[in-house]
């Protein structure tokens, strides 16, 4: 993918295009941000510029499909093997990097999920960071770059990465997806400024099983103890999408909060689920959503801290029935 269909970022394209063009590239670039902002897809798109036949990435040339292919010789990709990066991998790169260049003007590492690696693989990055070679190109990829060592960040130029706009987002996926504009804001909205999170295995459940589950959710009592536990148990078993389903419940209850404000209807997430919002806006009160909000950052925060998935959300459902 070239620069121009990446959606956003125009400042860090604006710099990697100017370094490169000036030949004025760092030895080592740490891109930092969310998952699936365009962090990995900007990365390629300055490896093309470096091994382009045109120095453009023009991603039509021989040079240009190799590296969308992961197959050239002058690109050294390193990624997680069972969550972690490890030394041996490490040193494999190493050995590639200390070798001159095959075809391209420089050889290229790239790391993602750098915030992976363990002590060992860390410490022996470090040696190449503070002893690099002209000839050698190394862009770190991290969601998490606090995971870091501080000594290898600062030997690094960091490039910050936030979310995408609600808005391009939408944009995006309601030409690439074919679906509806309203359906594109929900999906834009929930999947927290990340393509990646909108297209993957999210996209049912923010569209399609959010409202099944809303459904379920608004019809809990504290009289009905015996389906909120079942829905407890349902959703304990998938530790994956909890943070997911949070967002969706959290989401519910803002639009509910805006709603009781007399916020126009533009501004909710949820738009598709209005009668719903109406019906059960008429046993709350601003009073009683702010603080089921609070049970939901209550939960949040159990759950990072690994407590016990379904007792956190028994928990939790008797909080939103009350």
């Amino acid at each position: 993918m070239t620069y121009e269909r990446i959606l956003g970022h125009d400042r860090q394209k604006a710099i990697l295009r100017r370094a490169s063009a000036n030949d004025r590239l760092a030895h080592a670039y740490l891109f930092q941000g969310p998952e699936g902002v365009g962090k990995r897809l900007m990365a390629l798109a300055l490896v093309r510029t470096l091994v382009c036949q045109t120095r453009e990435g023009c991603g039509d040339c021989p040079a240009c499909r190799r590296i969308d292919h992961h197959n050239h010789p002058d690109l050294h990709l390193l990624e997680p093997v069972d969550g972690v990066i490890k030394i041996e991998q490490v040193r494999k790169v190493q050995r590639e990097l200390s070798l001159r260049p095959l075809e391209a003007a420089k050889k290229v590492c790239l790391i993602d999920g750098a915030e992976t690696m363990n002590p060992a693989a860390a410490n022996a990055l470090l040696k190449t960071l503070e002893e690099p070679s002209g000839a050698a190109l190394l862009i770190l990829l991290a969601a998490h770059p606090e995971r870091l060592l501080p000594t290898i960040r600062s030997r690094c130029q960091t490039l910050a990465f936030g979310r995408l706009s609600r808005d391009v987002l939408q944009g995006a996926l309601v030409r690439q997806l074919g679906i509806n504009p309203v359906e594109g804001d929900i999906l834009a909205a929930l999947s927290d400024g990340s393509f990646h999170k909108a297209l993957g295995k999210n996209r049912s459940l923010f569209l399609e099983d959010r409202r099944d589950f809303l459904k379920r959710l608004t019809g809990l009592s504290p009289g009905s103890i015996v389906p909120l536990f079942e829905l407890a148990e349902e959703l304990s078993k998938n530790k994956e999408l909890l943070p997911d389903i949070l967002d969706i419940i959290q989401t519910f209850f803002r639009d509910l909060l805006l709603f009781l404000h007399g916020r126009p209807t533009e501004e909710l997430v949820n738009r598709d689920l209005l009668e719903k919002i109406q019906r059960v806006a008429r046993r709350e009160t601003v009073d009683t959503v702010i603080r089921k909000l609070e049970a939901l950052t209550s939960a949040g925060h159990h759950l990072q801290r690994n407590a016990n998935p379904q007792l956190a959300l028994e928990v939790l459902f008797l909080r939103l029935a009350a």
